[in-house]
């Protein structure tokens, strides 16, 4: 007779390797999330100008964007008046000072001083 044996650990790896490919359960390649176009942040104080929100530069006190909620009440600015705080969102700019549409808020800091 003229049997050909193939080695037990060759056997194994290719009876391994079929069962990676007819896997039900391998590992799906998940889409990487992109940045959107136009996201941006900015760290400042926020403060109340006339019935809207500004933020304002946290060295000298002067507006750098109008804030605009973005999924949220504008009353939710309030609670974080007076605070150093990083907001997430996108910018459009329209007049002298951009307006920042707000979707997150992260208080930096409780309280907000011009820095000397």
């Amino acid at each position: 007779m003229n049997r050909r044996f193939i080695p037990v650990p060759l056997l194994a790896i290719l009876y391994g390797g079929f069962l990676l490919c007819a896997s039900p359960y391998q590992q799906q390649k998940q889409p990487k999330s992109e940045p959107k176009k136009n996201e941006a942040a900015m760290t400042g104080c926020v403060d109340q100008k006339d019935d809207g929100y500004v933020l304002l530069d946290d060295r000298n006190l002067t507006p750098i964007a109008n804030l605009e909620a973005d999924g949220f009440p504008k009353e939710g600015f309030a609670k974080h008046m007076g605070h150093k705080v990083t907001v997430r969102g996108t910018t459009s700019s329209s007049g002298t000072i951009p307006v920042f549409k707000v979707r997150t808020i992260e208080t930096i800091s409780d309280t907000c001083a011009p820095q000397r």
